[in-house]
Parts: structure tokens; sequence; C-alpha cells
């Protein structure tokens, strides 16, 4: 397969003093980066398409890069991620699928190794299709503050022979957390999980 082709990259950020609440020092920080990509196996059925997988990886990479720039680039400062896909019309739920790979390991390599499995989501939707990216702590899922979901979305895409990746990270937990739980101090880090 060819090197991915890319249309455009966008990146968001937000910075959360309060959600209502008392207002923080330093805002909890929610970043995504997206990628636009040509589907190289848009409007036909293809067998074989684990490949493409390989393909995506430096993309991966440098997503995580522009993400992690865009969060102050200190690797450090990272408690949360996420990652998913919106299929185009002229494709199926599974070119999205061949996102699980690349651009988890991308951010885990990138994040020094986290422990936890990056969750992630993906649809089939037209232009301007909006998608909910899921968001757990690095090094355990079950840190329940850190349970989160980043919208996001690109007016123009993905055309139906694109695919549109995503990366997410967070510099924290939910800005006013306090449903209980496992809590990011007392993880052992031992399985992703706990």
């Amino acid at each position: 397969m060819p090197k991915p082709i890319v249309r455009k990259f966008v990146v968001q950020v937000e910075e959360i003093f309060h959600e209502g609440g008392p207002a923080r020092d330093e805002p909890v920080k929610r970043a995504a980066v997206l990628a636009v990509i040509e589907n190289p196996f848009a409007g036909r059925y293809v067998e074989e398409i684990t490949d493409f997988m390989d393909d995506l990886k430096p993309l991966g990479l440098e997503m995580a890069e522009r993400l992690l720039k865009a969060l102050g680039s200190d690797a450090s400062k990272i408690e949360g991620y996420g990652k998913g896909a919106i299929v185009g019309s002229g494709g199926e739920l599974e070119h999205g699928a061949l996102w699980h790979n690349p651009g988890g390991y991308a951010m885990r390599e990138l994040l020094g190794g986290a422990k936890a499995i990056v969750p992630s989501t993906k649809k089939v939707g037209g232009p301007g299709t909006r998608i909910d990216i899921p968001v757990t702590h690095i090094n355990a899922s079950y840190v329940r503050s850190h349970f989160d979901a980043i919208e996001v979305g690109i007016n123009d895409a993905p055309r139906a022979n694109e695919l549109l990746l995503v990366l997410a990270m967070t510099t924290g937990p939910r800005v006013h957390a306090r449903a209980g739980g496992l809590e990011a101090k007392d993880i052992k880090g031992e399985d992703g999980l706990r």
C-alpha cells in the first residue's frame, strides 16, 4: 500500500477552569487531533486490508506528536487518552477498525509505555458527522475520575472516499470529578486496569 494521502489536519484544544463549581488555578486541558485521509478501499470490497495498519503507523506517530505539542509537549502531564474514526460512506466500518493498532500504539509509545488499553470508537458517516471519542486514564482503565469523552467533527469530512482519524489526550480528570472509585494516586499499573 502507498503512504496515506492526507487532505487536512485539525487540532482542537480546550482549557477547562470550572463547570459551575470552584474555578481551578490551572485548567484541565483536553485536545484532539484529526486527520482526513484518502480511504484506499472506498467503493469496493477488499478481502485483505490489514497491511494498511502498517502504512498508518507513521501517521499515528505524527498525529500523537502534534497532539502532545498542542498540550505543551510534556508527556508526564498527560493522564487520559482515546481514539476513533469516522469512515466515509464509500467505505465500511472495518476500515475504521484499522486505526486501532497504529493510533493506540503511537500514543502509548510517545507517552512512555502507558499501560491501559486506548479506548476507541468508530462509525460510518458523511461530511459534518460528529463522534464522541471515549477517554480513560492512560495507566488504569478503572480510574473513574478520568471517564470522559471529547466530541469532534469536521464540516467537510469525511467525504465518501475518506477516513477521518482521531487521537485525543487530556491532562487530568473531569474538572469537578467526585464520583468515587479508584483514584489515580492509587494505581498499581500492573494490568492496565487497576
